[in-house]
């Protein structure tokens, strides 16, 4: 697995139980799945003969993150390596460009977008659209990084005068009058067997998704299976091996709307760790071993996911002291911890919670992350009280 990331790390526990080693290509040992596999290959992903290093043996290369050089996989491939997904389908959670002009010859529901080529193109599409317009980096984005919601039509100038200016390619799309967004998660094998498992509600917050509830509350049967034929058909089309999360909006007026995709286990489909009865973690590991795929039915009527994400001052408790407090109250948490260091808002782990209520899950979900990463209980609960 090219990324030595928690998504990585994560197969690495699902690899474990399949009786597979899991290589990871981390940039230092003290990355998050370095820290647990035995087998480690130090360098950069953007380095071919680290790749190659990486590759050497295995049956099949794979992605922990999409940024590898497109160039750089079609060399592994020519070489005889097997990589899922392939560099075809990959490009599409690479490129956004890329990614729309595909979807909207596929005939997905896409926002209207453009390339800008000056600043003169976002003003253009802006009175085109008339209204408000997202500015997206078309490559290396990602938690709410190179997007920018602008607010007037010379702030969507000043920011693509400052990409172009640094040589940073970027689009433009119409933001979308959403109620909600919403995931689809898939897995298609190279036998071209397909699973989805139920569509999901996701909570943003500064770009970050803090929560997600499984299935998502309220969503009509008629809009859930849209969402998870129309994720199982980009499968299909983009040619993709291994896990797809399909990041959607539902709009105001009750429709889907494609965001953006993602080609590897995803944020959105953490819960299926303790909500369903294949996580996507092994599910992965069955599509790109092209094992049959395994059975994503929910375990629960609902499950809830509660990123952990570093507070803007560690605290003085330890980890392990929070853990402790937090089953004390919590004994039905599962909590999944990634051996990163704290720092502000970035993902250190998150925390699973099932049952039959999921607004009650909910609370519970991002109380419990709360405390994980401040040491405080958001209604000021005291164990010794």
């Amino acid at each position: 697995m090219i990324g030595g990331g928690q998504l990585a790390r994560m197969t690495h526990q699902a690899a474990i139980a399949l009786g597979q080693t899991l290589r990871v290509l981390a940039t230092s040992s003290d990355e998050a799945a370095a820290q647990v596999s035995p087998d480690v290959v130090l360098g950069s992903h953007t380095d071919l003969d680290a790749l190659r290093r990486a590759a050497q043996g295995v049956t099949v290369l794979t992605f922990d993150h999409e940024h590898v050089p497109t160039e750089h996989l079609e060399r592994l491939i020519a070489e005889g390596v097997n990589v899922a997904p392939p560099p075809s389908a990959l490009i599409h959670a690479q490129d956004k460009l890329v990614m729309r002009r595909r979807l909207e010859a596929l005939g997905a529901p896409v926002p209207r977008y453009a390339a800008v080529a000056s600043v003169d193109d976002v003003e253009a599409f802006a009175r085109e659209v008339g209204g408000p317009v997202v500015i997206k980096t078309v490559r290396g984005g990602y938690d709410g990084r190179g997007v920018v919601m602008a607010s007037s039509v010379d702030e969507a100038r000043d920011v693509v005068a400052r990409y172009l200016d640094d040589g940073v390619a970027v689009m433009v799309e119409e933001r979308v009058a959403m109620r909600r967004e919403l995931a689809a998660l898939v897995a298609r094998s190279p036998f071209g067997q397909g699973a989805a498992w139920p569509v999901v509600e996701t909570v943003q917050r500064d770009g970050i998704c803090v929560t997600v509830l499984a299935p998502a509350p309220g969503l009509s049967e008629t809009l859930g299976s849209a969402a998870s034929e129309l994720a199982l058909r980009l499968a299909s089309e983009l040619g993709v091996v291994g896990v797809l999360a399909v990041e959607l909006f539902e709009t105001v007026s009750g429709e889907l709307m494609v965001n953006e995709l993602a080609m590897r286990p995803h944020n959105s489909g953490h819960w299926t760790m303790d909500g369903a009865r294949t996580s996507q973690f092994e599910q992965h590991l069955r599509a790109v071993l092209d094992y049959p795929l395994g059975d994503t039915s929910p375990t629960a009527p609902f499950t809830v996911m509660g990123n952990v994400l570093g507070a803007a001052e560690t605290p003085v408790m330890s980890m392990d002291e929070r853990v402790h407090h937090l089953f004390a109250r919590m004994p039905d948490a599962k909590v999944h911890l990634y051996g990163k260091q704290e720092r502000p808002g970035r993902k250190i782990g998150h925390v699973n919670l099932a049952g039959t209520d999921a607004e009650v899950l909910r609370e519970r979900a991002e109380r419990a992350a709360h405390w994980l990463s401040h040491a405080q209980w958001t209604d000021g609960w005291d164990p010794h009280a």
